[in-house]
């Protein structure tokens, strides 16, 4: 009777517990069906929103960045390719460098290049004052860089200072009268003498060549603005108080002068010597 009895109950409990079960699976099945639709609702969402948040983050260009990348697209792209991010094996990429490299590769007609070559020769510029500053502003605006002040750039220089800062840090390259100097592997640091504030301003912030990088860090905008100056203002002015200048490359040619000048003083000597004799 005891068996029977527990019997029945265990049958009455299985039979209860299967409308629990049924409806735990049911719940279950419900919740996978919500975490899909919520998905797919936040896909749809994002799909719609991409477009706009894409556009945030890659803000419109100014009008003189689209003129200057209407001028990239015809002469720089096959180079430095599209978006400036540049070709394997023919140019670097443009990311990062700042209109002062624009200005300081283009106004100097050092680019576009011709031919590769050890380094990028000064040339005539192939382009305007207007469409560099458009061209800077396009490389500016497409990934940011050092960007040469506008103004003056002498404003309140100090030449004594200038002068020693550039004995101390350009010298040794571009000579101590800027005429430029050779390096090593064909290469050189050039003459200093056809190159205006703008340049020389940018070629310290961006290092073309061999040349290092002159930061905000290394050397202060009012350093930077004493050592224009005085190149300016003091080596490209100076009237050689002893003398011929013999190229102000140092004493290379100085040397060379004095043997040339030595050599030919004792042949004479030495030929009126034994005429005398």
């Amino acid at each position: 009777m005891t068996s029977d009895n527990d019997r029945r109950r265990g049958l009455l409990a299985r039979l209860r517990g299967r409308p629990v079960a049924r409806s735990r699976g049911r719940r279950r099945l419900g919740a996978a069906v919500r975490l899909t639709a919520a998905l797919m609702l936040a896909g749809g969402a994002y799909t719609v929103f991409a477009p706009s948040v894409q556009a945030q983050d890659n803000p419109p260009l100014s009008a003189a960045a689209n003129e200057g990348k209407a001028l990239f697209d015809v002469s720089c792209v096959s180079c430095h390719g599209r978006n400036a991010q540049g070709v394997e094996g023919r140019g670097p990429s443009l990311i990062g460098v700042g209109s002062a490299s624009v200005e300081f590769q283009v106004s100097s007609g050092r680019m576009p290049m011709a031919r590769q070559e050890a380094q990028a020769q000064r040339k005539p510029p192939h382009f305007t004052d207007e469409q560099v500053r458009q061209l800077g502003q396009y490389i500016q605006e497409l990934g940011g860089g050092p960007q040469v002040p506008q103004g003056n750039l002498r404003e309140g220089a100090n030449l004594a200072t200038g002068g020693e800062l550039f004995r101390i840090n350009c010298s040794q390259c571009h000579a101590f009268g800027a005429g430029g100097g050779a390096l090593s592997s064909g290469k050189f640091a050039p003459s200093l003498k056809p190159a205006s504030d703008r340049q020389i301003y940018a070629a310290m912030l961006s290092g073309p060549q061999n040349m290092p990088v002159f930061g905000d860090n290394q050397i202060t905008p009012e350093q930077k603005a004493d050592i224009i100056a005085y190149i300016q203002e003091t080596l490209k002015h100076d009237q050689d108080q002893g003398g011929f200048n013999l190229g102000r490359y140092g004493p290379s040619t100085e040397g060379l002068a004095i043997f040339l000048v030595g050599i030919v003083a004792l042949v004479f000597t030495t030929l009126w010597i034994a005429g005398k004799s």
